[in-house]
Formats: structure tokens, C-alpha cells, sequence
């Protein structure tokens, strides 16, 4: 019996957890030249605040899909892109206009009502 409650507890967690996968370099290119705002989480999958980030970012995504891009780049996969957008600490997030400028960087966990704050600021209805 515990061996079937140990199994359904990591079932339960392996699909409790969600996460975008760590965007391209063209991706990122795409969504920035969209017209629409974007918001780059740049953190590691092994990072816990950006695990906490984590299910956040993945709802938003669905929840803004065609009006805003939100996106994640795993630094420890892509330390180009950590030095592209001058990262100093993870997670660092990154908003942008729908025009790809940058208005706004908050480096450290940043909640749902935050971030949502941010993109509306940005642009995004």
C-alpha cells in the first residue's frame, strides 16, 4: 500500500509541475518583432524560486497566447543568452513593449498578480 501511495505522489508531482521549455534564440527574435509584449524569465531549472515561477509562467503563457509572449530561458542551457540580456542574478525577468523595447527588469521571484501587473503596463489586453 505505501509503495502505491509513494507511486501516486510522484505521479502527481511529475504532472503538478509545469514548465515552458527554454526558448530559442529565434524565438526569442520572433516574439520580440511580434507587436505584442514579452516577458523573458531567464532562471534554471534547478533554481527553486524559478521552479516556483514555473507553473506561473506556463499558465500565463496559456492564458495571454496571441496577445503577449511569455517565455523562459534556462541560463545554465543557454549562457549566451544570460549574457545577452546582462543577467546578474536568476531568476531575472525581463519586460518588453510590443515595439521589443525593454521597460521594466525585476531580478528574484515575481508572483502571478505581478507579472500580470507588468504585461498590462506593456501593452498586453
Amino acid at each position: 500500500m505505501r509503495g502505491l501511495f509513494a507511486l501516486g505522489l510522484l505521479l502527481f508531482a511529475t504532472v503538478a509541475h509545469a514548465e515552458l521549455p527554454s526558448a530559442s534564440p529565434t524565438v526569442i527574435n520572433q516574439a520580440l518583432q511580434s507587436g505584442k509584449p514579452t516577458v523573458i524569465d531567464l532562471g534554471a531549472r534547478t533554481c527553486i524560486p524559478c521552479k516556483k515561477m514555473a507553473p506561473i509562467l506556463e499558465s500565463l503563457a496559456g492564458e495571454y497566447r496571441g496577445r503577449a509572449s511569455i517565455l523562459f530561458i534556462d541560463v545554465h542551457e543557454d549562457q549566451a543568452a544570460a549574457q545577452k540580456f546582462r543577467v546578474q542574478m536568476i531568476p531575472t525577468q525581463i519586460f518588453f513593449d510590443a515595439q521589443g523595447k525593454e521597460i521594466k527588469r525585476h531580478m528574484g521571484f515575481l508572483d502571478r498578480e505581478a507579472i500580470v501587473k507588468e504585461l498590462k503596463v506593456a501593452g498586453a489586453r
